[in-house]
């Protein structure tokens, strides 16, 4: 009976902090979100207040932030280089890594350890120690456009995702692919017929992580393409006026909706997520 006792007692007070931890993540979203309907004068002077239709005091503005945003921006535009990137860019690194930590995983060697480790290290490195580096690099290699900087993407996102599909990799029995070799299976079609597969769960972590990274990105898209090619991150920016004026009501409506694209695809997927990181998480 004492112990049924604790164990609600625990359960209670584990629901409660998961709720303020909740708020405490949901808070300034919220604000974002309700900030976009006002207007721009009283974000700063009334952050914290529901946007007003009262006569005396009004400060709901409707869609009006929406439609200058949109029109200052560009949005759309900005819309079309960041889509882009971000799905060409996930999907070279699903495609490469998931190949690449089925060959280390597989073939034993010396090699394959380097790689292995040396992919593990970059996951250490910060971004800043190697950025003036990379954009010269990117630079000289021409790949400072919409097409190359998914090169650059795939290459810093290439260590996480191998790491993680790997892990999982090293679960799968190796009997099941000596059985479809001996039913005269090509080492392509055991990749794409019996391990890709297996790893759908995997897959839509790692997609649902590099997608968060790469469509919020600002530093490298304003590194290597500059302001030839506006993302979202980098097109938002040009809100500010001149003398550091922001025009706020039409930069949190543009924050609205960068966010909506990854939080839609978050919410829709986010059933996989533990599950995947669980699966990339088995040591061999």
């Amino acid at each position: 009976m004492t112990s049924t006792i604790k164990s609600n007692v625990s359960k209670k007070i584990i629901f409660a902090f998961l709720v303020i931890a909740s708020i405490y993540v949901l808070f300034p979203i919220i604000i974002v979100f309700m900030n976009s309907f006002k207007g721009r004068l009283f974000i700063s002077t009334e952050p914290f207040k529901l946007p007003s239709t009262n006569p005396e005091n009004t400060t709901f503005v409707g869609w009006a932030n929406y439609a200058t945003g949109i029109t200052k921006i560009k949005f759309f535009k900005a819309f079309g280089y960041s889509l882009w990137i971000t799905l060409a860019s996930v999907a070279g690194i699903l495609l490469i890594s998931t190949m690449l930590a089925w060959y280390i995983t597989r073939v034993k060697s010396k090699i394959t350890s380097l790689i292995y480790y040396s992919l593990v290290f970059s996951m250490i490195v910060p971004f800043q120690m190697v950025m003036f580096t990379m954009s010269k690099m990117a630079n000289i290699l021409h790949l400072d456009n919409p097409l190359g900087i998914v090169l650059v993407y795939i290459g810093f996102g290439a260590g996480m995702s191998t790491f993680m599909f790997a892990g999982f990799i090293k679960s799968i029995p190796l009997s099941l692919e000596e059985a479809a070799m001996i039913d005269g299976a090509t080492p392509p079609q055991i990749f794409f017929q019996v391990i890709l597969p297996m790893l759908k769960s995997t897959a839509i972590t790692v997609a649902i992580l590099e997608i968060m990274w790469v469509w919020n990105d600002y530093l490298l898209p304003y590194l290597t393409i500059g302001t030839d090619y506006k993302t979202i991150p980098i097109a938002i920016q040009y809100l500010r006026g001149g003398y550091g004026a922001v025009d706020m009501g039409a930069m949190m409506a543009m924050l609205v909706l960068a966010m909506l694209p990854v939080i839609i695809f978050y919410l829709s997927c986010q059933k996989y997520i533990i599950k995947g990181v669980l699966a990339g998480a088995v040591k061999g």
